[in-house]
């Protein structure tokens, strides 16, 4: 008997391993791939105790390497009957420094896990996949790095940014087939990655970040279950972006340079260069900084 079943890259900590919990949930089997043997063979001890049952599973995975990534779709395949649904969410932090100054290696091996993981998955799932003949979702992990700079270190931004292409172009390819990809682009999330508490990120709530509360893994992992699921059955191609609003907001000029009025408080309308007068209505109390 075959059951719906998930591989996780990175599902031991952080949003993989909240994207894991959502799929349990579902009554899906999942492998964990992961290469912190210690803290993965704690989270499955963890999952089955609270009622996973041997629905979980973990599979050591060097995710930049071919043949742990093709061992780990298979080990999927062996287990559950199937594979439905691969996560391409293992990720670091990778090379940091001026552009002068990073080491080659470094930044090859920063691309080799955040970018080169996600070529090898979408190959070997897809080959799965388009061999069950059911079709199947890929849901990789981009970053709001990969959409501006000034957000994230270069290298894994640079990465990310290839992550979210190869994303459209593989949506693309694997359309006939009913296998949709799709990614989600997280903000600034409190995971151990990035090392920071709700408590740390409080300062930048309310301005850089419009929405005033820290994002958790489980948002994100929110949105990978949608993704892989059925309600997204006409999705396809898309990087949904999971940040409190902060790229809609903007570099946000306005606070910075002074000019937007709705900031001292003035309504009315600017009718720039036409040759008639811009209009003052009124003012108006000014919302308290980070309310606006």
């Amino acid at each position: 008997m075959t059951q719906q079943s998930a591989l996780v890259t990175g599902g031991a900590s952080g949003m993989g391993r909240a994207s894991v919990a959502r799929f349990l949930d579902r009554g899906f089997g999942v492998v964990i791939a992961d290469l912190n043997e210690e803290v993965a063979q704690r989270t499955v001890a963890e999952f089955t105790d609270h009622g996973a049952g041997d629905r979980v599973r973990f599979v050591r995975t060097d995710v930049s390497e071919e043949a742990d990534f093709e061992a780990a779709v298979s080990r999927t395949r062996a287990e559950f009957g199937r594979l439905d649904v691969l996560v391409n969410a293992a990720g670091v932090g990778g090379a940091f420094g001026p552009l002068t100054e990073i080491e080659v290696a470094d930044w090859d091996y920063t691309f080799d896990v955040v970018l080169r993981s996600v070529f090898l998955g979408t190959k070997h799932a897809g080959r799965v996949m388009r061999e069950q003949g059911t079709g199947g979702a890929i849901v990789n992990f981009g970053s709001i790095g990969a959409q501006a700079a000034g957000i994230g270190v270069q290298a894994y931004s640079v990465a990310k940014a290839g992550v979210e292409h190869l994303t459209r172009m593989a949506s693309l390819e694997f359309a006939p087939d009913r296998i949709r990809v799709n990614a989600v682009s997280p903000g600034i999330i409190t995971t151990p990655l990035i090392g920071m508490t709700s408590d740390d990120l409080a300062p930048v709530l309310g301005t850089i970040q419009p929405l005033p509360y820290a994002g958790v893994a489980d948002h994100v992992a929110a949105v990978v279950s949608f993704l892989a699921s059925e309600e997204a059955a006409f999705i396809t191609g898309e990087v949904i972006t999971v940040d409190g609003g902060m790229m809609a907001a903007g570099p946000q000029l306005g606070d910075l340079v002074n000019n937007n009025p709705a900031l001292r408080g003035l309504v009315g309308v600017n009718r720039g260069s036409t040759g008639a007068r811009s209009t003052i209505h009124r003012k108006v109390e000014v919302l308290a900084e980070g309310t606006r």
